[in-house]
């Protein structure tokens, strides 16, 4: 696939069109029923300036960022304004299933999602940290955007917002309670990214990365466990309750701990060697860390 520009998509018109739909029932907001749905559109990738959530069922080959995933099976995905999806090959697959809704920033406006929606973080994953969700839990979701759909098609009123906003959060906040499910039930793919974290700042630690590189950032991690630095901050808060500035944190506490107990270096070489280009703010970490400074903890074995 060529690497080109993707398309802006900035309203809801612009999506129908693309998909070959009638005009949208509301300006603002917007909900696609993919089955059958044909689109003879060229376009390989877009960015969106709305909202996006979806429910999908045999799109294989899509690629969001520079991640691929394959649909076959049934999941969510959730993108928020700024992020581009991309497809493998021109058109719509004939298999598709599922659903699209599209909710530009600007319905929310005035409502209680209005800031809300940005502490939802699922909306920064990758598509290959998408929703897996069972039969029942497909069911629940299924059902929620059949409320969202039956009230856009109904006659738009003053109370059409509220009631669309009110189905919004209930589907978004079962979201939420299924992916701390899915952090939890997933063990083997989860344990072997807590796995892949250990090793990782295992061998960075016992290498000279850190005088030349410095403390591994959670951007570099994240980059090298193929996962996004939102996703793996949920996982791990959800799996061990810390942050992945923490574990850094941890694994760097674990050695200094080793040089200052197994070496003769200053504390001023032992941060050196731990890529701090300063000693106080080594040792104010390994205060705060251990409530010792450098020297109470080394001259605990002497």
């Amino acid at each position: 696939m060529a690497n080109t520009k993707p398309h802006r998509i900035e309203s809801i018109t612009e999506i129908h069109r693309l998909m070959g739909l009638p005009k949208p029932q509301h300006p603002l907001i917007g909900i696609v029923d993919l089955s059958g749905l044909k689109n003879e559109s060229d376009i390989d990738a877009v960015l969106f300036d709305l909202y996006v959530v979806s429910l999908k069922r045999g799109c294989d080959k899509l690629l969001y960022g520079q991640q691929k995933y394959d649909f076959d099976e049934g999941l969510m995905a959730f993108m928020s304004p700024g992020q581009i999806l991309r497809g493998e090959e021109k058109g719509v697959p004939s298999k598709l299933e599922g659903w699209m809704l599209f909710i530009h920033p600007d319905f929310l406006w005035g409502t209680s999602l209005a800031q809300k929606i940005k502490k939802y973080e699922y909306f920064d994953y990758s598509v290959n940290e998408a929703l897996f969700l069972s039969e029942k839990e497909e069911t629940i979701i299924n059902e929620i955007a059949r409320n969202i759909q039956n009230e856009y098609h109904a006659n738009i009123d003053k109370f059409s917002q509220d009631i669309i906003i009110s189905h919004l959060e209930t589907l978004l906040n079962y979201a939420e309670r299924f992916y701390q499910r899915q952090f939890i039930t997933r063990k083997v793919t989860n344990h072997q990214i807590l796995d892949r974290l250990e090793n990782l700042l295992s061998e960075y630690f016992n290498s000279d990365d850190l005088v030349t590189k410095g403390l591994p950032t959670v951007q570099t991690i994240s980059d090298h466990l193929n996962v996004s630095p939102t996703y793996l901050r949920s996982l791990l808060k959800t799996l061990t309750g810390k942050s992945t500035q923490q574990h850094i944190h941890d694994k760097l506490i674990e050695k200094a701990k080793e040089l200052l107990s197994t070496t003769d270096l200053s504390v001023s070489e032992i941060a050196y060697e731990l890529g701090f280009e300063h000693l106080q703010s080594f040792s104010k970490l390994f205060k705060t860390k251990t409530k010792q400074s450098p020297m109470e903890f080394r001259s605990s074995f002497n």
